[in-house]
């Protein structure tokens, strides 16, 4: 028997979720603090195959990562925006409308101005190893 790193499992579930929510650029995550958002979406961007190191955008709030076809990526942390209209003065909008990728941490913050189709994940924490992942279309 083969054991797999929590590591190349998520790379798994990675490519798993592009390909289930394969025709959605605009992903929801949600979950506590700790859950894993961020961790997910390296997992995301390397299965995308950035160039960049995928960091946590809580301070710049916006990163932008490129693919090897130079192909820009959008994450998002909205945890500390006061209120919509802080997404709004940054011109979320015109990211959301560029056909890319967009990871978008604490959506609820944001839903007024949150395209109609969207794919929602929640990650919900089951040990301090494991989660489930909740997708919604």
């Amino acid at each position: 028997m083969i054991l797999k790193s929590v590591w190349e499992e998520l790379q798994e579930t990675a490519c798993q979720l592009l390909a289930y929510a394969a025709s959605h650029k605009i992903w929801l995550l949600e979950g506590p603090i700790g859950s894993g958002k961020t961790t997910l979406i390296k997992a995301l961007c390397k299965a995308l195959q950035t160039v960049h190191t995928v960091d946590s955008p809580t301070f710049p709030i916006i990163n932008e990562y490129e693919t090897v076809d130079h192909t820009p990526i959008y994450h998002f942390d909205c945890y500390r925006l006061d209120n919509v209209d802080d997404a709004i003065a940054l011109d979320f909008e015109s990211y959301f409308a560029s056909g890319c990728y967009c990871f978008i941490e604490w959506p609820s913050k944001i839903e007024s101005i949150l395209p109609l189709h969207c794919f929602l994940i929640t990650i919900e924490v089951k040990t301090p190893t494991s989660r489930n992942l909740i997708c919604h279309l």
